[in-house]
Formats: C-alpha cells, structure tokens, sequence
C-alpha cells in the first residue's frame, strides 16, 4: 500500500465516523454553555465508559458509551475521559492509542487527538495522565466536580485517583454539576428531535413487524426477532430489553419463552436506539389471534381515552404530576362503568384505589437514555426543589417525572390496565379499598393480563407535537394490521 492508499484509508474511516457525529460547533457551544453558567470552580471530570467482559476478558458486552459523555464529547469510544478546568477553560481528552496488537484486530483507526479534533478538543493526553490533573487539584485544595458514577469499574478508578474509598467518591458527587448538566440535556434541540425522530420511525417499523408476524402457537422469543431484525437494518440497536409478552401484567417482564394462544393479547414494549444514540420507547398491546375480545375491548378503550386526555393536556406550565392524576381518573371513571369499580372515581384516585389496576407513572423524560438521565438522580430530573417525589404512595412513587413541563422536554404518555392476581388476592385479604373495588368482578378477570398504549411527545410552545410518523392504536385499526 502506497502513502495515497494509506491517506485514503484514513479519509474513509474519518467520513464513516463523521457520520455519528454531530458538527463540531455542537460540541464546543455545549461545553462553552456549561462552562459560562458554571462559573470558574474547578475541575469538572467526565468519564467515558469502557468495554465490559461477559464470561471471559475478550468476550464483552455491547459497548455503550456514557450519554453525558456524548452528550458533550461525542467520541463513542471505549476508554475515555475528559477534564474542563472551568478556571483556566482548559479542556482536555484522555485516551490511549492503538498498539500494533489492537490494530491487528480492529484495523487503521484515527488517533486520540485526530478524534479529539471532530469535537473541537486540541489537547490529549494517556489515560493515565487523569491522575496528574486530579492530584495537582487536590494538592492546590480545588475542587473536583464529577457526576454520579454507575459502574463498578468507573468507582474503582475515581477511588484511586481521588485517593479515596468507594464510600467518599460521593463527597466528590457535584449537584451543582448535576443540576447544571439537566439544565442543558432536558431541553431538545432542533439537532436532537431530529435524531429522536428517526430513532422513533425506527422503532414504529420494529412494532409493525412485530404486530403483523403474531398468530398463534409462535413463541414471544420470535417476536422479539422480528424486532431485533427490523433495528439491525436501519443501523440502530434496542435501547433496552425488548418487552413482547402475552403476560402483560408483568411490567417489565423479559422472559420471551411462552406460547402465543387464540384468545390473549401481546404487550410489545420496545424502542430503537439510532447511531447518535437518541432513542424511541413505544407500546402497544393487540391480539393474538385476528380480533379482540369484548372484554379486551372495553378494557382497552378504557386506557385508549385516558391516553387521548392526558395528551390533550400537554403544554408548557403543566406539572406532569397532575397530568398522571387526571389520567388515573379517566381509568377509574371507565373501571367503574365496566363494572371493576365503585363509587367516585375522583375520591378513589385520591385513596389510590386506582392502583390496583394502575401501579406505575404515566411516563417519563426521554432522550439519549430511554429514562433520560435517570443516572443523574430521578428527584432532579423529573421533580425540582418544590415538587418533591412522593416516595410512599402506590402508583405516585413510580412517577418519574411529575415537574412543570417546558418546551423542548421530550416525554412519553403511557397508561395502562394491569391485572395482577397476587395483589388481588393481598388487597381482598386486607379488604382494602373495598368501598371502590369491586372484588367480586375482579376476581373473574385474573387471567386478562394487561394492557399498555405509549407515544411519544415533545413539548411545544404552545402544547404538543407527536414524535414519528403514525403509528396505529384504535381497536379497529389494530385489529387491521391483523388481517
């Protein structure tokens, strides 16, 4: 190979890694915003993740990069770590290069500073060379700043480069970091919800195909294929577990091993994660067979209509809080009229009576993370000094988000029906919320299952803008993806 052959093989692997990157302004307008409304307080310390051994050392999981990480560096490279010294403005990208033994492995890839310079960042250093900046701040009496570490190996390098155990890595947890990194993720640009769109077409062709390939006798585990198969095509992975179960009343449920039989529905929980990392987070719940039932019918279109009225209250000003409380009582209101139910639907949702059919949050922020920077703490993300989490209450302590929505905050709406026999069984026992429950009824329904409906929503300026193209929820027009 000649020098110009060389040369063009690096043109062609800097174009492919363009292609997961944003502009380099991008990059350098974040870290300018987070530098400028930080002020000058020391070091700010961001770590990169790195690959993690399965079974044996060389067999990892998938590599993901941390999403802060991305969000101001960009590289989605195993191994790195970035200081800003927000006194000096220095910004500097740790990593180590190939050695002749990775490249005969992993081919001609850019160096560190090559990749550094895609992201606006002229000063590299070796891994190592962290220690030297961390210790000369510790000796001068600075301050470090670094977010919440949520890997065991990232704890372990912070223990030893602070000089610290793993217990006081937390005096170095900056909130003032954390809340000033919210302040820039929560609201999406332009540049993001684009992203966000793409990842949720994505995810809408993995739904469609997962709906129209389910009959009966199949096992949920080739549904999961289906999904799985439509993501690889479009460049893009799962952002998280597939959910596709006939045993919907299990919210998180990831056991794909069931028969489908004529007569039960599917939950199919399942979002794409594009290149750039943006994801989608969509559900929905069909037959198995060509048709609904009549009560999976009216239990559906019960979650349909609280579903249509949260939406209808998305806007700037709002606490998602009350939207989740408004959309509990839309489920109790149709709980009651199909017979599950008793008594005022609105002092039921105030007892939490609702819970027992709606135990969790009515939706959360999302982003690059499917619970968007649920690692930066739920109570900053989702809640602010004012409107604390309530961590006691069924159903209210699983809202993760119940703050004032914003224009550019980017959230799900995910209502749902599930009937879990063994909390049937507690409740009856204790006969608690016996003057709203209707025991007897519901004793008939416990093998339904469950059922969840989920979209996703940017918040406007002045209300709402769904994310993706259509993707079919009446009955009737599930019901024709079926035949």
């Amino acid at each position: 190979m000649g020098l110009s052959d060389f040369t063009d093989l690096r043109t062609t692997i800097f174009a492919c890694m363009e292609l997961n990157l944003f502009e380099t302004q991008v990059y350098t307008g974040r870290r300018q915003v987070l530098k400028q409304n930080f002020g000058n307080d020391g070091l700010i310390l961001l770590l990169g993740n790195e690959d993690s051994s399965m079974n044996y050392k060389d067999n990892t999981y998938l590599f993901r990069q941390d999403s802060s990480f991305l969000y101001y560096f960009g590289l989605d490279v195993p191994m790195l770590a970035a200081i800003i010294d927000t006194d000096t403005g220095e910004e500097v990208i740790f990593g180590n290069e190939l050695t002749i033994d990775d490249i005969v492995w992993t081919g001609t890839l850019p160096t560190v500073s090559e990749m550094a310079s895609m992201v606006g960042i002229s000063k590299t250093r070796p891994y190592a060379g962290i220690f030297h900046y961390v210790h000369k701040a510790l000796t001068e009496g600075r301050k470090i700043h670094i977010l919440p570490p949520y890997r065991p190996e990232n704890k372990i390098k912070l223990a030893a480069w602070l000089n610290c155990s793993w217990d006081d890595i937390q005096d170095y947890v900056s909130k003032k970091l954390i809340m000033q990194v919210i302040s820039q993720r929560v609201i999406k640009t332009p540049l993001e919800v684009a992203e966000m769109e793409k990842a949720v077409n994505i995810s809408i062709d993995m739904m469609l195909s997962v709906i129209k390939h389910t009959r009966p006798g199949i096992k949920e585990y080739e549904l999961v294929a289906k999904a799985h198969e439509v993501a690889a095509a479009n460049n893009a992975r799962l952002g998280y577990p597939a959910i596709i179960t006939t045993h919907g009343q299990t919210l998180h449920t990831h056991y794909y091993g069931n028969t489908l039989q004529e007569g039960r529905m599917v939950l199919s929980d399942i979002g794409a994660e594009n290149n750039m990392h943006y994801g989608g987070d969509l559900t929905r719940t069909f037959p198995v067979g060509k048709q609904f039932t009549e009560r999976q019918k009216e239990l559906y279109n019960v979650v349909l209509t609280a579903m249509d009225h949260a939406i209808g209250l998305l806007k700037p000003g709002t606490r998602y809080r009350d939207i989740h409380l408004a959309a509990c009582t839309k489920l109790a209101e149709g709980l009651k009229a199909a017979g599950l139910m008793k008594g005022d639907p609105a002092e039921a949702v105030e007892a939490g009576a609702h819970t027992m059919f709606f135990q969790c949050g009515l939706g959360h922020m999302l982003g690059m993370d499917t619970h968007d920077m649920e690692d930066l703490g739920e109570p900053y993300v989702g809640y602010t000094e004012t409107l604390k989490k309530e961590s006691s209450i069924f159903g209210l302590k699983s809202l993760r988000l119940g703050r004032e929505l914003q224009a550019g905050f980017v959230l799900t709406v995910e209502p749902g029906i599930y009937i879990i026999p063994e909390l049937i069984d507690r409740w009856q026992a204790e006969k608690k919320y016996a003057d709203f429950i209707n025991y007897n009824k519901l004793n008939t329904y416990r093998d339904f299952g469950g059922i969840r409906i989920e979209d996703n929503f940017l918040i406007t300026g002045t209300g709402y803008q769904l994310l993706g193209k259509y993707l079919p929820k009446s009955l009737e027009e599930i019901e024709n993806l079926k035949n």
